[in-house]
């Protein structure tokens, strides 16, 4: 039993926190007419039912990619790589965290619904034949980061049902996702150290180099800060305090991803840098603060006349 529940990835849940960026976002630009207590008991709901779907994702990531995990220097000692597990009751698992997920979410209201149905389907988009987009380079970081866009969506629709979220930021979260997803790849492939066997492990692989992947990152990174920066100045130019440390951030983890077994490749594992979860809690500090007050001296950035000398 215990391998079936490693199965779902429990340790994993922390990265579904990433929905409350779009919890913030909502109550900045729409705000909040209940309780607070109220919202609360939502956000948690909401929590537990992207959890569940997202475990229902990892359950079918895992077991269609035994297979392959068998050529991966830590993974092939998965159970379900060596055999050890059924088929009939990877299924139901599967079936039970997509259905009580599903259910959960219409506990919310229909957009939430919608979107973590999404969630799913790109789970077997994402994993499952003949579509299975992990398999083509570039698209397979592009299908998988989009999961960040959807959840920022579902941190938005718990507050709101009646708006959509400013397309800039959804893009932007979207592409900083994709920059996370592709130095993750760069530090795996990096690890692997050859070629055929990361093509054997990853399908994908075969068609990267280490160079095509830190130049697509780079791309993601350099397309993120774009957006968000067209949505600092339309809506928040406050927020233009935290572009100094998104930019510190890239690059911090930029550098994280040359170091030998790099937390990189277990993003759920990163909390063990110390150093990074240090600049994080200072960047969250900053993001809020800058989403709450009013600086009237940084709307000159906002003045299109041209000084006279």
């Amino acid at each position: 039993m215990k391998d079936y529940i490693k199965l779902a990835r429990p340790d994993h849940w922390i990265k579904n926190l990433f929905i409350f960026p779009g919890t913030l976002f909502a109550l900045l630009l729409v705000g909040w007419k209940g309780s607070y207590g109220g919202l609360a008991g939502i956000a948690l709901v909401s929590f537990f039912c992207t959890c569940m779907i997202a475990s229902a994702n990892y359950v079918i990531n895992e077991w269609l990619d035994a297979r392959f995990d068998k050529y991966h220097p830590t993974k092939k000692k998965r159970p379900v790589v060596q055999n050890t597990m059924s088929g009939k009751i990877v299924a139901a698992e599967y079936a039970v965290l997509a259905a009580v997920g599903l259910g959960a979410s219409l506990l919310v209201n229909i957009p939430f619904f919608v979107c973590e149905l999404w969630l799913l389907v790109m789970g077997v988009l994402y994993n499952v034949k003949p579509f299975r987009t992990k398999d083509i380079a570039y698209l397979d970081v592009l299908s998988e980061s989009i999961n960040n866009a959807i959840r920022l969506l579902l941190g938005w629709f718990f507050v709101t049902a009646d708006y959509l979220p400013p397309v800039t930021i959804v893009l932007g979260y979207w592409l900083g996702g994709a920059f996370l997803m592709a130095i993750k790849r760069y530090a795996e492939y990096r690890m692997i150290g050859d070629k055929s066997t990361a093509a054997l492990y990853r399908k994908s692989f075969g068609q990267y180099t280490e160079q095509s992947l830190l130049i697509s990152a780079f791309f993601y990174a350099m397309c993120s800060l774009f957006l968000c920066g067209i949505f600092i100045i339309k809506y928040k130019i406050e927020l233009l305090l935290v572009v100094p440390f998104l930019c510190g951030l890239f690059c911090f983890y930029f550098h994280l991803a040359f170091k030998k077994d790099s937390a990189v490749q277990k993003p759920e594992k990163l909390y063990r840098e110390k150093g990074l979860l240090m600049y994080m809690i200072i960047l969250a500090a900053v993001f809020i603060l800058a989403l709450f007050i009013k600086i009237p001296a940084l709307e000159v950035f906002l003045d299109s006349k041209i000084i006279g000398l």
